[in-house]
């Protein structure tokens, strides 16, 4: 049984389509350990009502990087993870930590990378950003995490189409789809 830790700071729609997985056998041979999180938010609330231990990590804003970082990785050395799933996480781990855990943190980004990458560049930015440079595809990326945001090796991507009339909310809907797709191959396929 491989176990996951998931990263969550907000919905966690992806930590919930890992769930679903494993809990219709999909992802039969993983189970979620851990859930972090960097603040208050649905997706921690959710993982204690389904019995998943859970730590929110506090923080002051000054100290958030070094502080996050040290405090997630005391946490992944008492559960040992096979895998680290960031599910929405937004803050950034300082590169101590993805080299420690090299080729054992994932990421799903809503662009095809590297486009639309980078610090700021998350949720309905990427998606508007997509559509104000009137981009023909868009798509979402699985990757590994690195010290350089949104710039690790790619595990696995898939395009759509963008419509004409396409919205943010539109394209974030198109995009959600493809996300659970390839987050759950990449986890049975890569791991």
């Amino acid at each position: 049984m491989k176990k996951l830790a998931i990263l969550v700071s907000g919905k966690g729609t992806n930590m919930r389509h890992i769930l679903q997985a494993i809990s219709n056998g999909t992802l039969s041979n993983f189970k979620v350990d851990l859930v972090i999180s960097d603040r208050k938010c649905i997706a921690i609330q959710y993982a204690k009502t389904v019995n998943i231990p859970t730590v929110y990590l506090d923080y002051l804003e000054k100290e958030k990087k070094i502080f996050l970082s040290k405090k997630i990785d005391s946490l992944l050395l008492k559960y040992t993870p096979d895998v680290i799933v960031l599910s929405g996480f937004l803050s950034i781990l300082d590169a101590e930590l993805c080299k420690k855990w090299n080729k054992k943190i994932i990421n799903i980004h809503p662009s095809l990378l590297p486009k639309y990458g980078g610090k700021g560049m998350y949720g309905m930015k990427v998606h508007q950003e997509v559509i104000n440079n009137k981009e023909k595809i868009s798509g979402a990326t699985v990757h590994y995490v690195t010290k350089s945001i949104d710039s690790g090796g790619v595990i696995l991507k898939k395009s759509c189409r963008i419509s004409s009339k396409e919205t943010p909310i539109s394209l974030s809907k198109k995009i959600s789809i493809i996300e659970e797709e390839i987050l759950i191959k990449s986890l049975n396929y890569f791991f």
